[in-house]
């Protein structure tokens, strides 16, 4: 976690002033569970983030326990506690580069791969996502739909809830990005 605060703080504050730098508006984070018995669904409007146009890198990072809309407080808690251990994983984060040459100041929209470290439950897995870029008005708006795998993660599903918890998990993020003046 702390190479990932490190990173951030240099892509925040290490950077020249001519880069085109892209810095959060609004962002979106959500996961959703199909499994036989039950649906699970929540999301986090606390996603951070940041792109660096010219370096074609990013960062973003979402706290866990900010996730709300479950079907009950039972269930977040059970989220938190006995998968996510939130108090000892409390961020997800991915951080990387992205792939395609993109002219970042012609507006326009683009598919992009971003190549990097997906870490959840401190697990880092090395992932290419696939995301939509609009950039438009000096903004970046992304949005982006992937799996991921639970065991990847180091997340353990009891056999007692097996039926009622996916192992593989829906993610889509949805993110606004302004750039620095």
């Amino acid at each position: 976690m702390k190479v990932l605060a490190w990173v951030m703080g240099f892509l925040l504050y290490g950077v020249c002033a001519s880069a085109q730098i892209y810095d959060m508006e609004k962002g979106k984070a959500a996961f959703h569970s199909e499994a036989p018995q039950e649906l699970i669904s929540a999301e986090s409007v606390e996603l951070k983030g940041i792109v660096d146009a010219g370096k074609k890198s990013f960062a973003f990072r979402v706290n866990i326990s900010s996730f709300m809309g479950f079907n009950s407080p039972l269930q977040r808690e059970h989220f938190n506690e006995n998968y996510m251990e939130s108090n000892i994983f409390p961020d997800a984060s991915f951080a990387g580069k992205i792939i395609e040459d993109i002219d970042f100041s012609k507006e326009g929209s683009y598919t992009v791969r971003a190549k990097g470290k997906l870490t959840i439950h401190g697990v880092p897995v090395e992932r290419i996502v696939r995301a939509d870029v609009l950039v438009k008005g000096g903004r970046l708006i992304l949005s982006s739909r992937f799996i991921v795998s639970l065991a990847d993660h180091n997340i353990k599903i009891p056999r007692v809830v097996s039926e009622k918890l996916s192992p593989d998990i829906e993610v889509t993020v949805n993110a606004t990005l302004k750039q620095r003046p």
